[in-house]
């Protein structure tokens, strides 16, 4: 949706309000469309001492699958954003703001850009996810599996190792049985 700003720019001390739902069904995301209901959009444009700033908040359902547990969750969202906006930009490193040439806002493409960028890297259906079991594929998150929960860092295997040949070992008590007498002389 592109929104004529021209009047906005030129204006000090104009406002404007807007409401939009926006239909991002086929956006695809980590191999899933997370958006299966219309995203939902509010805010205001104002131009405050020929500062034109954007303000809106978005609201949406998330419908994903959790990178811990792979069950599916829907979870609702809420976000908010700010840009201020610029007719022309001075130099290619102001990337601070929303470049609107001519006047217009490409509002769709905005919204999507920001949420798309606010959205976490690593998916949880919540923070306190226990995920599968590593051995047999149990999710945690509905109780403890049965498998034996002997774990060790694949960093420490040799020391695992070498406390397994040790417990193999005769005890020194058996080798000084033997009649070995060990820390004396004989003569």
């Amino acid at each position: 949706m592109k929104m004529n700003l021209k009047q906005l720019f030129d204006l000090v001390g104009e406002r404007r309000s807007f409401r939009e739902t926006f239909d991002f069904g086929q956006e695809e995301l980590y191999g899933r469309y997370p958006f299966q209901s219309p995203v939902e959009c509010s805010g205001e444009i104002e131009n405050r001492a020929g500062v034109v700033r954007l303000v809106f908040c978005v609201k949406f359902s998330l419908d994903l699958v959790c990178d811990r547990c792979l069950e599916p969750f829907c979870r609702e969202e809420s976000m908010e954003f700010s840009h201020i906006l610029v007719q022309k930009l001075e130099s290619d490193e102001d990337e601070d703001y929303i470049l609107c040439p001519g006047g217009e806002l490409d509002l769709d493409e905005l919204v999507r850009t920001d949420i798309l960028l606010e959205l976490p890297g690593k998916v949880l259906c919540s923070e306190d996810c226990k995920g599968l079991c590593e051995h047999c594929g149990q999710n945690l998150n509905f109780g403890s599996c049965k498998c034996e929960k002997k774990e060790i860092d694949p960093r420490l295997s040799v020391l695992s190792q070498l406390l397994d040949s040790m417990e193999e070992a005769p005890e020194s008590s058996e080798i000084c049985e033997g009649g070995a007498n060990h820390g004396s002389t004989e003569e």
